[in-house]
């Protein structure tokens, strides 16, 4: 690869990343008084962390069968509010003990 292709790359990258995190501040001068827009701008750092985590979830024990049992478990667990380290502890422990059994 020549250098200016590399360079090119590296700026294009720098543009692509620098672009999304520049335009709110330039396009939302004012505080934003949309309920909705500020409600999509809450949750949106939780649902980008989910979308790209999630599926990893299911072929990272190599069996979809065990992952999804824990997934469910932890989605249990969240939904009555337990503590997130408990959370995770007892949906490893699930999947761990299934592993022996599936």
């Amino acid at each position: 690869m020549s250098l200016k292709y590399q360079l090119l790359c590296v700026l294009v990258m720098a543009l692509v990343s620098y672009v999304p995190r520049v335009f709110p501040l330039v396009v939302f001068r004012k505080p934003i008084k949309s309920r909705y827009i500020r409600s999509v701008l809450y949750y949106m750092p939780s649902a980008v962390i989910a979308s790209l985590t999630f599926p990893a979830i299911f072929y990272s024990t190599g069996n979809v069968a065990t992952a999804g049992i824990g997934t469910a478990v932890a989605l249990v667990l969240s939904f009555f509010k337990v503590n997130l380290a408990v959370v995770v502890a007892i949906s490893i422990a699930v999947v761990f003990g299934l592993g022996f059994v599936l």
